[in-house]
């Protein structure tokens, strides 16, 4: 029986580039855990981006696949979505999804998957009104959201998509 797919999404927050190391937490647990990256963070980890893909044994997707081409990753089973900046957490509670990993997190909530969200955001942006609305909007949407001070609580959201 193969393993649980698991997208893996993060954005262009300092925390994205440890992503190698909640790759292997996540592998580690029995998840197939295919990687996508918003354009600034596919750039921020470019170098590494290889050797992601070979960790991972899937392509490292930043892009919406273009007409014609086959989608190349596996359907998941849960996404997480961090770190999730104020732009990308806005974005996907107001449904304007010009990245693929916000869009694809966008969709996930009406395909029925587990869906968790781990901001990362700075107290001035979190102080903006439309913070607590977003996260509130996720929420009522059905993600957890795991918010935290400036260490992600990654063993946290590997537990809350469930899996194997």
């Amino acid at each position: 029986m193969p393993s649980p797919v698991l997208y893996l999404f993060g954005t262009a927050a300092f925390p994205v580039l440890g992503v190698r190391s909640v790759i292997e937490q996540a592998q580690a647990r029995g998840w197939d855990v295919c990687l996508g990256l918003t354009p600034t963070a596919a750039d921020w980890l470019g170098p590494e981006i290889p050797a992601l893909t070979e960790l991972t044994g899937h392509l490292v997707k930043s892009r919406y696949r273009r007409p014609g081409e086959p989608d190349l990753l596996p359907p998941p089973d849960a996404v997480l979505f961090g770190p999730a900046t104020f732009n990308s957490l806005n974005s996907l509670a107001l449904g304007l999804t010009s990245s693929w990993v916000v869009g694809y997190t966008a969709e996930a909530f009406g395909k029925g998957l587990p869906v968790v969200v781990l901001p990362c955001v700075n107290d001035a942006l979190a102080a903006h009104p439309q913070y607590p609305r977003s996260l509130a909007t996720l929420r009522s949407a059905g993600a957890r959201v795991l918010t935290s001070g400036p260490d992600l609580p990654w063993s946290e959201a590997l537990d809350a998509v469930g899996g194997p």
